[in-house]
């Protein structure tokens, strides 16, 4: 069997695996972790039968050191710190500490777990996630749809530029690439981030992808995911206080850097009630990532009127399964009141003609005790421990939903 590596380059990943990590190294380097892979929906073959080839190609990744050059690149972010270049520079990923296996209860399904020293297993996800995408869309004759999804990409420039021909609003519209994790493959997500920035700069501003961004010369883009406010659930911290304590510890990390705070691990309503003055002051803005985004961008509006913050001065970043159209009708809604960007992910990077996998690998155990995300989108709330989803929803008020505590 002729192997060509998926991975090549421990900086294709999303941004905000560093900038977690950094927090974590300088705060919590001794906590430990457990992932767990999951795929939302039926893909017409079964994954279990490419396990062969996703175990080679995590022991691959295994083999992959840090670049000087990429190295270099990172030193010169700003808000990368010089300890975190060299613990990168000594990095390696142990196969210890992942296993796949068929699903005892599905055997068209596998199980991914990563457990370890969570400086080491956070950054698993990124890379196995694309790896099972791009397995999954080769050995399913993806390859055959390329034409289609160039197509596609056309129709997507096409938009992009009528809509450029309306009034503009008071802030710009703006877009950047969210989409490694579902990819079809790294190839085609290059020639969809490529064609972006050559016909569109006006409107694309980024990718989330470092390799991408490094290569490219462009920005990347991010700060935190679901996973560093949940490992606060299992810091230590009085469980009610968790948000606020990520919040603060973020702050202290970064100190005006990376901004934009992730409002959904218990919910919106949850959220701010904990992002009072002092987090509305210190943070540039919010992540939409479930929920309607209408209604979370109207009650993200009237917070910031009620502390009497002008929303102009801040940035609602939107990141929920986006397509362009959707994009359109959210900048429309809101651009004339508050700055507006749009994370876009699998409708960019895999979109071309075929049901593409809804995988996810999220963190379900931090120091030994269950931690969880309570969504605002059925089908998104995550957790391994009934018992502490329940008591997590007493905490903060949040009512049951009819889907229930879905497990990863």
């Amino acid at each position: 069997m002729n192997f060509t590596p998926i991975i090549d380059s421990l900086l294709d990943t999303d941004l905000y695996k560093f900038t977690m990590l950094q927090a974590f190294l300088h705060q919590f380097p001794g906590a430990a972790g457990e992932y767990r892979f999951k795929c939302r929906n039926r893909p017409a073959a079964p994954i279990s039968g490419f396990k062969q080839e996703i175990d080679a190609q995590i022991d691959h990744l295994c083999t992959l050191r840090m670049r000087p050059e990429e190295l270099d690149y990172l030193a010169k972010l700003r808000f990368i710190k010089s300890d975190l270049v060299d613990y990168l520079d000594l990095f390696q990923f142990r196969g210890r500490f992942i296993r796949t296996e068929v699903s005892r209860s599905d055997p068209d399904s596998i199980e991914i777990v990563a457990g370890g020293p969570l400086m080491h297993v956070m950054l698993f996800e990124i890379f196995v996630l694309a790896i099972v995408s791009e397995v999954y869309f080769r050995g399913t004759g993806g390859a055959a749809h390329f034409e289609e999804g160039r197509g596609r990409l056309r129709e997507k420039i096409g938009l992009l530029k009528e809509f450029g021909r309306e009034p503009a609003l008071r802030h710009p519209y703006v877009f950047y690439d969210f989409g490694t994790r579902r990819r079809a493959c790294r190839g085609w997500q290059e020639e969809v981030v490529t064609t972006f920035a050559r016909e569109v700069p006006e409107f694309f501003r980024g990718t989330s992808n470092v390799d991408l961004a490094r290569r490219h010369g462009l920005v990347p883009i991010g700060t935190m995911a679901h996973e560093y406010l949940q490992a606060h659930q299992a810091f230590g911290y009085r469980l009610r206080d968790f948000q606020k304590m990520a919040l603060e510890n973020w702050v202290g990390e970064y100190r005006g850097d990376l901004g934009i705070a992730l409002t959904d691990t218990v919910g919106m309503d949850a959220f701010l009630a904990d992002f009072d003055l002092y987090f509305a002051k210190l943070f540039d803005g919010l992540r939409h990532d479930s929920g309607d985004p209408l209604v979370w961008g109207a009650k993200a509006l009237a917070h910031y009127q009620k502390l009497r913050i002008d929303p102009n001065t801040k940035l609602f970043t939107f990141s929920d399964g986006l397509d362009l159209k959707t994009t359109f009708d959210i900048y429309r809604a809101f651009a004339s009141k508050v700055k507006v960007g749009f994370g876009i992910g699998t409708n960019l990077t895999n979109d071309l003609g075929v049901e593409p996998l809804n995988i996810v690998m999220k963190l379900v155990t931090c120091n030994g005790n269950p931690v969880a995300k309570i969504s605002d989108a059925p089908g998104k709330t995550l957790c391994d421990d009934d018992t502490f989803m329940a008591y997590l929803r007493q905490v903060f008020e949040v009512p049951s939903e009819a889907d229930g505590a879905r497990k990863p």
